[in-house]
């Protein structure tokens, strides 16, 4: 194969690969700016564990849950807790979306504490907080503040 033909090989194939994704890699982004999820979590200690309160933005909708997990390596062996949690949503400088209180088995690995799911005007802002009672140090709350935009 000489010189000439190499080069004009090489470059059919390389507007072959750059003129194929371009169209389909646009009319995906396109498609799926409307339903993206932007999750959002804030963390704080509490009860000697780490703590935090998250917010999960589709559009209007938005899924308010807490996690807990252990602060950092444990000294020695750990043992089951019962945590007492407590998990609200308000629209800053509106109404109250929503709370949930329970018990939380806890022992060593991250546990996800399920909330709501809730209907927030378009341009607010969501504001969740989540609080943990157990044997450890009273901490701060976790908060986190989300802006719904649609």
């Amino acid at each position: 194969m000489n010189r000439i033909t190499r080069i004009a090989m090489g470059a059919a194939g390389a507007a072959a690969l750059l003129t194929v994704p371009v169209p389909a890699f646009a009319a995906a982004t396109g498609a799926d700016t409307a339903t993206d999820t932007v999750t959002t979590c804030k963390s704080s200690l509490q009860a000697g564990l780490a703590t935090y309160a998250c917010a999960d933005v589709t559009g209007s909708s938005i899924v308010i849950y807490g996690k807990i997990g252990l602060a950092g390596p444990p000294d020695g062996p750990v043992s089951w807790q019962t945590l007492y949690t407590n998990l609200s949503a308000e629209v800053v400088g509106g109404n109250s979306l929503g709370s949930v209180s329970g018990s939380t088995p806890f022992h060593s690995t991250t546990v996800q504490v399920n909330g709501f799911t809730a209907t927030a005007p378009c341009g607010s802002t969501v504001r969740a907080t989540f609080s943990v009672q157990g044997s450890g140090p009273y901490g701060t709350r976790p908060v986190v503040e989300v802006p719904v935009t649609c």
